[in-house]
């Protein structure tokens, strides 16, 4: 399956020269899980024009500094594109704002969370096992996050798959067109996590908040689970 990767953001300037692109985590990523699965770019973020949905095998949206209700120019024409790839049963993946646009796109709302951020490595409850899963699903998932923006309301094609009390509708699964999404990031590595927490240390997050973000990434991690989740549904849908 060629995978067409839109990336929606990239990383703090601070820390961009010292790991790869958010696209090509995606790429390392699956490379470890599934080698057939193959991926080319389309960078909104850099004023790419989006292709027909129609034509696409698969779509992958990244995470990214803006907000679905941002007036970034890429933003209402990207929610008209994930509508238009779900009428043509176009296999979608969103990851972190993936996950939020996609949401908001399909009916749902996203809203900053009064909550604050989401840092560090968070556990989420899996409360049920899709289809197209690699079984036996286990009874959570740890992965690392950051984020601010929530899913808040559930679009009306989606169940929840995974949750926690900070983020009730991390994971997501749609019916009646291929479409997943989660609010974590399997794409990160731990390294790129830390630098990325260092990075806010002392400006949206406190001291105390970065270094116990940095702390979390120590535990166990299902990053690559998560990648073999995505990879098999994917291959589910492959033709679809």
């Amino acid at each position: 399956m060629k995978l067409t990767i839109i990336e929606t953001g990239q990383a703090p300037l601070a820390i961009r020269d010292r790991f790869p692109d958010y696209p090509a985590m995606f790429r390392q990523m699956f490379a470890r899980v599934d080698a057939a699965i193959t991926c080319e770019t389309v960078s909104v973020a850099k004023g790419e024009a989006l292709p027909d949905p129609e034509t696409l095998e698969g779509v992958l949206y990244t995470g990214s500094p803006a907000g679905v209700y941002d007036p970034e120019p890429w933003i209402s024409p990207l929610k008209d594109f994930i509508r238009s790839a779900a009428t043509a049963r176009t296999p979608q993946v969103g990851i972190c704002f993936g996950h939020q646009i996609m949401g908001e796109a399909l009916g749902g709302r996203v809203v900053k969370s009064d909550k604050g951020w989401g840092i560090g490595r968070h556990t989420y409850e899996i409360i049920q096992c899709p289809d197209w899963a690699a079984a036996p699903c286990p009874p959570a998932l740890a992965v690392a996050v950051s984020h601010q923006d929530q899913v808040v309301t559930l679009p009306p094609a989606a169940s929840v798959i995974a949750r926690s009390d900070f983020t009730p509708f991390a994971g997501l699964d749609y019916q009646g067109f291929p479409a997943i999404s989660f609010q974590c990031h399997p794409e990160f590595q731990p390294e790129f996590s830390a630098a990325l927490y260092a990075a806010r240390r002392g400006a949206s997050l406190t001291e105390t908040q970065a270094d116990a973000a940095i702390a979390s990434l120590a535990g166990d991690c299902d990053r690559r689970l998560l990648a073999e989740w995505i990879a098999s549904f994917l291959r589910a849908n492959a033709g679809s």
